[in-house]
C-alpha cells in the first residue's frame, strides 16, 4: 500500500493516467511519462488501482498487473484513500447528478474526491472527470 503523503493533494489521478504512463503504446505516454517524472503531491482511490490493476491483467498478464501495482506502491507523493460508505455515497450522488452520462462509479467516486478536498488538477484522459470542472491535464497541455 503506497504511503500516505502530508502534503494537500494538489492532482487527482485516474485510471487512464496511470495507464498512459505505463503503457507506451498509448497515444498520452509522452505527457505522462513527463508529468510523473517530478509529480506534485497525488491523490487516488483504491477503486482506480483496482481498475487499473484489472486493465493490465486483462490486456497484458498477471505479471505486469503486479508490475501496475508494484509502481503505486512505490509511487512518492500518492495518498491512497480508501472507499468508505462516505465515499461511496459521494459517489453516488455523482451518477445521480450525471445520469446522462456513461460515468463509472470509479469515476464518480473521483469526482466527489476532488471536490471534497479542493483538488484543482485531474490527471486523466477521461472527458468524465472534468464533468466539474476541474481542468483536466491532458487539455492544459
Amino acid at each position: 500500500m503506497a504511503r500516505k503523503t502530508k502534503a494537500r493533494p494538489r492532482a487527482y489521478v485516474d485510471t487512464s493516467a496511470l495507464i498512459a504512463f505505463l503503457d507506451k503504446s498509448d497515444s498520452h505516454h509522452a505527457l505522462f511519462r513527463r508529468l510523473f517524472s517530478d509529480p506534485p503531491a497525488l491523490v487516488t482511490t483504491a477503486l482506480v488501482l483496482a481498475e487499473g490493476h484489472g486493465w493490465f491483467l486483462k490486456r497484458f498478464d498477471r505479471t505486469r498487473a503486479l508490475q501496475f501495482l508494484a509502481f503505486i506502491e512505490e509511487l512518492r507523493p500518492l495518498r491512497l484513500v480508501p472507499v468508505r460508505t462516505e465515499e461511496h455515497r459521494g459517489g453516488v450522488l455523482q451518477l445521480r447528478k450525471f445520469s446522462d452520462q456513461d460515468l463509472t462509479l470509479t469515476d464518480a467516486v473521483g469526482l466527489h474526491l476532488m471536490r471534497e478536498l479542493h483538488i484543482t488538477s485531474c490527471w486523466s484522459t477521461d472527458f468524465h472527470l472534468g464533468l466539474t470542472g476541474v481542468p483536466l491535464i491532458v487539455n492544459d497541455r
